[in-house]
């Protein structure tokens, strides 16, 4: 989707995805020990303010303006701070060994671009850092709830696990799902969960 796209979406006062955490992260942030995180294409912020109310530090980055926009606001509404930058995947500088986390959520891109933004994040991680991906499976063309409408944009087990090859795979499953995640991620939804690990 373009920017123009996201800016439009993000200008109307609600929350598109809500202002709650992916249930999935909340669940694994709890597990690990804060430290330092990076959130890719985070549009309004519900799922690293939420990080940040868990004592974790912040960085994370979208395309668009009006998605920094509202999630500055959500991170001043619950009197936190984040690092929120306005970048693309494709340019945002991935230092490596930066991270002690790495949460991709629902981040949709096309074959020919997506193993290498997962390289991307791996190459962020320190060793022994997690990262955590939850994203529409290719089963969600059949329902309502959210995503792109293109099966090349959904994901499959096999092929994260290509992607994430050479780190620990703690999960990795395909899941049926109730969202209640605003008013575009909404209903019952097939998705794709992983955690892996970096090694030392």
């Amino acid at each position: 989707m373009s920017i123009e796209f996201w800016n439009e979406r993000y200008a109307d006062p609600e929350y598109a995805y809500g202002t709650e955490p992916s249930e999935f992260l909340r669940e694994q942030l709890s597990l690990c020990t804060p430290g330092s995180i990076l959130f890719p294409a985070e549009g309004e912020g519900r799922n690293a303010v939420h990080a940040a109310r868990q004592g974790w530090n912040v960085t994370a980055f979208d395309q668009s303006v009006e998605g920094r926009r509202k999630a500055l606001a959500l991170a001043a509404r619950h009197n936190v701070l984040i690092d929120y930058r306005t970048d693309s995947l494709e340019n945002f500088p991935y230092t490596s060994f930066s991270f002690d986390a790495v949460a991709s959520i629902f981040v949709h891109l096309p074959p020919s671009f997506r193993p290498a933004f997962h390289r991307s994040l791996i190459d962020a991680l320190r060793p022994g850092g997690t990262i955590v991906i939850e994203a529409f499976s290719k089963e969600q063309l059949q329902y309502t709830s959210g995503g792109p409408k293109d099966a090349l944009q959904l994901y499959s087990v096999d092929e994260l696990y290509e992607d994430l090859k050479g780190l620990e795979i703690i999960t990795l499953e395909q899941q049926a799902v109730q969202l209640n995640e605003g008013v575009f991620h909404s209903g019952p939804a097939s998705v794709v969960r992983c955690v892996a690990r970096k090694g030392s």
